[in-house]
């Protein structure tokens, strides 16, 4: 799969602990439901898209 968008890129959480906390629990809980491995990825809107036009 190719995901490509200009209006947002991946969400640095280096430093919110607590948010990769609540993000791995929903991927094993949906790993159970589904019964597969998932990989949730968090993105975050690009602010600028002005500039980049």
């Amino acid at each position: 799969m190719n995901i490509h968008t200009d209006s947002f890129k991946v969400a640095s959480l280096d430093e919110y602990d607590r948010a990769v906390q609540i993000i791995e629990d929903a991927e094993s809980s949906i790993a159970q439901l589904v019964g597969n491995e998932i990989t949730l990825i968090a993105y975050e809107k690009i602010e600028d898209l002005k500039n980049k036009v």
